[in-house]
């Protein structure tokens, strides 16, 4: 057992008499491996592509989209322009009358209203592209100075649709008040048909 101790030891002390040889040896030589550059040809590779065909595409413009149809042409409603109370047919009348009442003197004779100015009134779109068609029969006041209050629905066919649109026009009539003792007065309970009906196509 000693005899491989002493073997061990020995050979251990020869190799690091060796190396302790060897490292005195790479100290003392002027040439270091960390300065001197690797030996040998060094070869670069560029890789070179080739030149692609470039594809184009020709795109053909949109066509512009289909211009929106114009709005259908209102029909004129038919609406009768008698009163009932009276049974007076006297067309519209394109024409703006100011009446002048203020002070006694303003009419001469004794004498019954009489329609000066009546306007038509503007077809309800939601009945017009439904093809509806129908009647309203107002009933309002004249006043003193010719003009339209409180217009109130009698009677609508159908009812509700035409209503607002017969109401508007009612308001800008235009009337000759009736004269009583030489003084215009109010009239009451003035009834007017009017009609709505489509023209044909």
């Amino acid at each position: 057992m000693t005899i491989r101790y002493a073997i061990g030891v020995g050979a251990g002390a020869v190799v690091t008499f060796v190396l302790f040889l060897l490292m005195q040896a790479l100290i003392k030589s002027d040439r270091s491996p960390f300065s001197e550059g690797a030996s040998g040809k060094v070869l670069e590779f560029v890789r070179l592509q080739e030149d692609q065909e470039l594809i184009t595409k020709q795109r053909k413009p949109k066509p512009p989209p289909p211009p929106d149809e114009p709005p259908p042409d209102m029909p004129k409603p038919d609406f009768d322009t008698s009163d009932v109370s009276t049974g007076i047919d006297i067309g519209a009348v394109d024409v703006q009358v100011d009446l002048n009442v203020t002070g006694t003197g303003g009419f001469s004779s004794d004498g019954e209203y009489l329609p000066i100015v009546k306007v038509a009134p503007i077809y309800p779109r939601r009945a017009q592209t439904r093809g509806i068609e129908g009647y309203v029969l107002l009933e309002f006041i004249v006043t003193a100075t010719g003009a339209v209050r409180n217009p109130v629905v009698i009677e609508a066919k159908p009812p509700g649709i035409f209503d607002r649109a017969a109401i508007q026009a009612a308001l800008k009539f235009k009337y000759k008040p009736k004269v009583v003792n030489g003084e215009p007065v109010e009239v009451a309970g003035v009834r007017n048909l009017i009609k709505f009906e489509l023209e044909d196509a």
